[in-house]
């Protein structure tokens, strides 16, 4: 199918094909729609594009924007350095606890055995360039050629980063257990009865069989007796909670204050009660009075300890404090 063109102004008709047209509209019509697309989408260099696509995926966002990953480092790297801190300040809790300020503060815990380099970043280059903290030997004779370190890649970066996360980790979590083993043995040593009662040497009925003062037979004596005159202060032999001041026919006024986990100190004979019942005390407080009330001869002090009910040999306690 041919198409014929005739006018005035031409000698002859022109005759053109389908094919020829299509082309002709395609030039008026297609070549400026994509002219004007070419300058409405942006388009990065070809050369750029060439060097971007070199690139792993993984690290195009320091191409694109170099600042923000550094900003992305810099952060890590104080989070870290203020759990350092953290660290810093757990450690002076345990050398209070443990009274050995300078074994605590030179503690060498790694989570592994492989030693782990430390590194920290350079004052000049930022976070994203860090360099080793290398460890030497004063006095030693050293020697050997000359290497020189290669620059840390992003990659070995953040596995630095990772691992001293770790190690953070790993020395916290020790740390908290060292500070909790001490502390509930500060806690132990606090409601530990080992502290004498009363200032007077227990140089009457000690602990175990005797004969009884009233009526002559053998009996199982359950504490220590203290001979001291009336008034003399009695002082809790460990800290807890009174569960018990009030006057019975056998113990006279007596105070029992419990010290936890089935511990109880009980003090008889007293002529004066110092404490109530739910009061805390603490270890050396002045609580009663000796006296001789209840079932006794003279004025002296009952002195009991006992674990869930069952009476404990008060000179064992008491000896381990000397």
């Amino acid at each position: 199918m041919n198409i014929i063109l005739v006018s005035n102004n031409m000698a002859k008709a022109r005759t053109l094909s389908i094919l020829q047209v299509s082309m002709i509209v395609f030039a008026l019509v297609i070549l400026p729609v994509l002219t004007v697309l070419m300058f409405i989408v942006p388009q990065e260099p070809a050369a750029q594009q060439g060097v971007k696509s070199l690139i792993p995926h993984h690290l195009r966002f320091s191409f694109n924007n170099p600042q923000k990953h550094l900003d992305a480092y810099a952060v890590q790297l104080g989070e870290m350095q203020a759990r350092m801190m953290r660290l810093d300040a757990q450690s002076e809790r345990l050398a209070k606890l443990a009274g050995d300020k300078k074994n605590i503060r030179n503690n060498k815990v790694e989570p592994s055995s492989t030693p782990k380099p430390n590194y920290t970043p350079t004052s000049s280059l930022g976070p994203a360039l860090a360099t080793p903290v290398l460890n030497t030997v004063t006095g030693a004779n050293q020697g050997g050629p000359l290497v020189q370190s290669a620059p840390l890649t992003e990659v070995e970066l953040q596995n630095q980063i990772a691992d001293l996360m770790a190690q953070i980790e790993f020395k916290t979590e020790y740390l908290s257990e060292i500070e909790a083993k001490l502390l509930q043995q500060s806690v132990l040593k606090n409601t530990l009865p080992n502290s004498s009662p009363v200032d007077a040497a227990f140089n009457s009925s000690s602990f175990g069989w005797r004969l009884d003062p009233f009526n002559g037979h053998r009996a199982f004596h359950e504490g220590l007796d203290f001979t001291a005159s009336t008034g003399t202060a009695i002082y809790a032999a460990a800290g807890g909670i009174v569960s018990t001041s009030e006057q019975t026919p056998d113990y006279g006024k007596i105070v029992k204050i419990d010290h936890g986990s089935g511990l109880e100190t009980r003090y008889a004979h007293a002529s004066t009660l110092l404490v109530k019942v739910g009061q805390r005390v603490a270890k050396g407080q002045k609580i009663a009075e000796v006296g001789s009330t209840g079932r006794s001869t003279g004025p002296h002090l009952h002195y009991e300890i006992r674990l869930n009910g069952n009476p404990l040999d008060p000179r064992k306690y008491l000896s381990a404090s000397r």
